[in-house]
């Protein structure tokens, strides 16, 4: 296999990445609808916690779970931040 033929797969994961970062932060406003009608903060740390604990008992490496983490803070702090635009939109 060539570095060409590696990269191929990469883009091709980072295609797939990207349609599931989308759809996740599709839910998350869906989520964020319902807090809205409930009168829910946006903000849930303990679900935060939680999603933290399942990804590292699931992760299988190579990433250790310091790394795990940061990602999904990431995309969290994204789609909180997406939550709160569609809020003072509506």
């Amino acid at each position: 296999m060539t570095i060409d033929d590696i990269r191929l797969q990469i883009n091709e994961l980072d295609k797939q990445l990207l349609e599931i970062f989308n759809q996740r932060a599709t839910l998350a406003l869906e989520i964020g609808e319902i807090k809205k009608q409930q009168n829910l903060p946006i903000y849930d740390p303990k679900r935060e916690k939680l999603i933290f604990e399942r990804m590292k008992k699931d992760n299988p490496g190579p990433l250790d779970n310091g790394a795990i983490v940061r990602i999904f803070e990431r995309v969290i702090d994204e789609n909180r931040r997406l939550e709160r635009l569609r809020t003072k939109e509506g």
